[in-house]
């Protein structure tokens, strides 16, 4: 009798077991097709960021030009090609964009005061390499001082600018 008691805990304990080895993996690495934590300075992160940047100068109405000023979170998923998650902060330059300045490295950060500005972004993007192009899911950009400004989605091309 003790037995047919301590059996449903058993197994609710073998379960519960199984199914923390299914959310964290073997040897507590993510499972397979999840996202993982990756280097905010590789390549492929820097020049997924550098690309949001072009896209928000693109469709951003400001004078000045943005680039980006810290990477927050870098995060990578393989689901049917690479899915990059980034958390990033772009923040106003000193470049007008009537310059056309395509090299965003030349241009300084704003100095301290009125003109300053920074953003905080969240990035999706999917590189599917037997395709050619990427696709944006969603760039997400907030200010500080206001609040949620713009939402980009889209896919294949630029994202679509929604103020």
């Amino acid at each position: 009798e003790m037995e047919a008691k301590m059996l449903p805990l058993l197994l609710l304990a073998t379960l519960g077991k199984i199914g923390a080895l299914v959310l964290v993996g073997h040897h507590g690495r993510p499972m397979p097709g999840s996202p993982y934590d990756i280097s905010k300075n590789s390549a492929a992160v820097q020049q997924a960021v550098l690309g949001a940047a072009h896209s928000f100068n693109s469709q951003s109405n400001d004078a000045f030009l943005f680039k980006p000023s810290a990477v927050l979170r870098a995060q990578r998923q393989v689901v049917r090609g690479i899915r990059y998650i980034v958390d990033f902060q772009i923040s106003r330059t000193v470049c007008p964009k009537r310059n056309r300045t395509s090299d965003l490295d030349r241009c300084r950060l704003q100095p301290p005061g009125r003109l300053a500005q920074t953003f905080r972004c969240h990035l999706e993007l999917w590189l599917i390499p037997w395709k050619p192009g990427r696709e944006t899911l969603e760039l997400l950009c907030r200010s500080h001082q206001q609040g949620p400004v713009l939402i980009q989605t889209g896919s294949d091309q630029d994202p679509v600018l929604f103020v």
